[in-house]
């Protein structure tokens, strides 16, 4: 394993504040939230983010129209089928994972995404699309890191990969991780370096101090220094973007 299975640090975390400024639509069958960059509605460069456990909720929202903002149309597919974690469970400390995640393995999440970058591809036309995986949604980035499904893939404390599907990745990839992560720890960390390094793609880990599992997306943003590694968090991976879709 390249990274544990999720754990009660991926249950927690704050809500951030902010009026998302895409829509939701219904593409396929699942609930995907769409953002546009500004003044551009033919973009030919596209992300699609996979999620942490609470999928289409207000901090992911704002992540993507964040995405648009630097050019690139952003979608969010709904991975859970109207099943994400509660909010409202995480703040009252109730999530059960073990019951939650059997209802969401690969058989039902592949297919989602397998429709999203169908219409990112063929409906709009879009010619390179880029993965982003936060926590549990960075296992599918690296499961759909192959010719023709996503060009370019960033990841964030990303849970549930195997060395395989690491292994397996056919083009560029981006870590952040978090100093202090039960799921992706210092030995998973540098075992994932040496699986990165016989793909032959090009990669980067960075390591951000003092931080926790979860922090590129759901931070404490009144603490200045989660603050600025969840910012830095995210330029990386534009920057990564800019330089391989």
């Amino acid at each position: 394993m390249a990274s544990n299975p999720p754990g009660a640090c991926c249950a927690t975390g704050f809500k951030h504040e902010g009026t998302p400024v895409g829509e939701v639509k219904n593409i396929a069958g699942v609930d995907t939230y769409i953002t546009y960059p500004k003044d551009n509605k033919n973009p030919d460069k596209a992300v699609i983010i996979l999620t942490d456990i609470f999928g289409l909720f207000v901090n992911s929202k704002l992540l993507a129209d964040e995405y648009a903002n630097n050019g690139y149309l952003t979608i969010i597919p709904d991975l859970f089928h109207g099943d994400p974690i509660q909010i409202g469970d995480m703040e009252a400390g109730k999530v059960n994972l073990p019951e939650w995640i059997p209802n969401h393995q690969p058989g039902r999440v592949d297919p989602v995404i397998e429709g999203s970058i169908k219409y990112l591809r063929e409906d709009l036309g879009i010619k390179r699309v880029a993965g982003v995986g936060y926590c549990f949604g960075g296992k599918y980035v690296c499961r759909f890191l192959k010719n023709g499904k996503l060009d370019v893939g960033y990841t964030a404390h990303p849970s549930f990969v195997t060395h395989e599907e690491l292994g397996g990745i056919t083009g560029p990839l981006s870590i952040a991780a978090s100093e202090i992560d039960q799921i992706f720890t210092t030995q998973l960390r540098h075992e994932s370096e040496d699986t990165l390094i016989k793909t032959a793609q090009p990669w980067q880990i960075n390591l951000y101090s003092g931080v926790t599992h979860g922090f590129a997306v759901r931070a404490d943003l009144s603490n200045p220094h989660f603050k600025f590694a969840k910012e830095q968090a995210f330029c990386q991976a534009v920057v990564w973007f800019n330089q391989y879709l």
